[in-house]
């Protein structure tokens, strides 16, 4: 691609706050605090809100674009190459993306991969997703790093028109994921089978045609890579809406249930969900959460949860089990924690980052429950904590010889 009038974070003439569009920008990016940063425009046009986020993979943002956990947020992506890999059919966690829109350093990157099926930009204006390239993310990182994650607005308008008091007052209003529900807006709509199995080099997606296991998995927000570890370690899968009954859940007769993750806070989820979950609980079924299924099920058995100055968000965070005492690098994404400093009576702390010290897994004591805020299932990340379905499986194996 050729040079812009403003192709780097050294443009001359551009101070962040600045109210009048530099040479070339066709976008600009509005706190909630009046900041305003100008850049270029890329994917589709109109503008988008959430809260405005950071994460530091170097690698799947397409699977990062549509992980559902993602829905009300606007991601920085720190890593400077975005676009390299091109976009295809397979690397997608849900078919609908719900993260509102992307900001990137630089220009998208010209694909260059044998899987490239469409050039980056071609699939985020199919897929409706708004973004902000030629922007300091250096800068925009320290500043969330040091002030929180805060409300932005994504303006892309080719034609230069720009209404700044609007966009203004509109990231002033926007209340913030605390309180917001948003795994009503990424679950099933109805119960559906899963058996598509983990990708393999040169032979694609499998299928699992000889289960061993019944899980029915309540879906919060449900990546699609955790459904296909399920599936490699044995399991039919059983999807089911994020607001089923636990009489619903247990009519398809299954060997485990499993949580799984989703976007917005636990608190509010909850409402409807941690009364399901206590229900399942009495039954003395294998059960699996998984970060926002991790925090419900938290819930569920009388811990608290609290919004995250900043969240975690990368492929990078080490996380120490503390009944082995080995280190694994995870992937993660949340906004949310578990507060680890009174944990209910018979729940133990089982994983803590070593980051911050922040609660990363649990487990019901003398029954086959736990859960993990991170994500085991990668997609993208390190591959370190898949062994976890494995657990789950064979959690699911005693029961049945017991």
């Amino acid at each position: 691609m050729g040079t812009h009038p403003m192709a780097d974070t050294e443009t001359k003439t551009r101070t962040p706050d600045s109210a009048t569009p530099p040479d070339g920008a066709s976008a600009v990016l509005v706190l909630g605090s009046g900041e305003t940063i100008w850049g270029r425009g890329i994917g589709a046009t109109g503008t988008t809100i959430g809260e405005v986020c950071f994460n530091t993979s170097i690698t799947g943002y397409q699977e990062i674009l549509t992980d559902p956990s993602y829905a009300g947020q606007i991601i920085t992506f720190t890593f400077p190459h975005i676009g390299n890999v091109g976009a295809n059919p397979e690397d997608i966690e849900t078919t609908t993306p719900a993260s509102r829109g992307l900001i990137i350093r630089g220009d998208i990157t010209h694909p260059s991969n044998w899987r490239a099926a469409q050039h980056l930009d071609a699939w985020l204006k199919s897929n409706n997703l708004i973004g902000l390239a030629g922007v300091d993310t250096r800068r925009l990182t320290r500043l969330i790093r040091d002030a929180g994650a805060p409300t932005g607005v994504i303006h892309h308008a080719p034609d230069g028109l720009f209404d700044l008091d609007k966009l203004k007052a509109d990231a002033a209003a926007w209340p913030g994921l605390e309180g917001m529900d948003l795994a009503r807006e990424v679950t099933c709509r109805q119960t559906y089978a899963w058996d598509e199995s983990l990708w393999v080099l040169h032979e694609g997606y499998g299928k699992q045609n000889a289960p061993r296991f019944h899980v029915v998995a309540m879906d919060f927000g449900a990546k699609r890579n955790i459904l296909r570890a399920l599936a490699s370690a044995g399991c039919k899968v059983t999807v089911v809406p994020a607001t089923a009954s636990a009489e619903e859940v247990l009519r398809h007769k299954p060997d485990g249930i499993f949580l799984s993750n989703g976007p917005g806070d636990p608190a509010a989820t909850g409402e409807y969900a941690v009364p399901v979950i206590k229900q399942l609980i009495k039954f003395g079924l294998p059960m699996f959460g998984i970060c926002l299924g991790h925090q419900l099920l938290s819930r569920a058995l009388g811990a608290t949860t609290k919004k995250m100055h900043l969240g975690h968000r990368g492929g990078n965070h080490p996380v120490k089990d503390l009944a082995t005492g080995k280190v694994e690098i995870t992937s993660q994404n949340h906004g949310f924690v578990v507060n680890g400093d009174a944990l209910p009576d018979g729940v133990e702390l089982t994983h803590t980052s070593l980051f911050d010290g922040t609660l990363e897994g649990i487990r019901l004591t003398g029954k086959p429950v736990f859960s993990v805020q991170y994500h085991p299932e990668a997609s993208p990340g390190p591959q370190d904590s898949y062994h976890l379905f494995d657990r789950f499986a064979e959690a699911m194996r005693q029961r049945r010889v017991a």
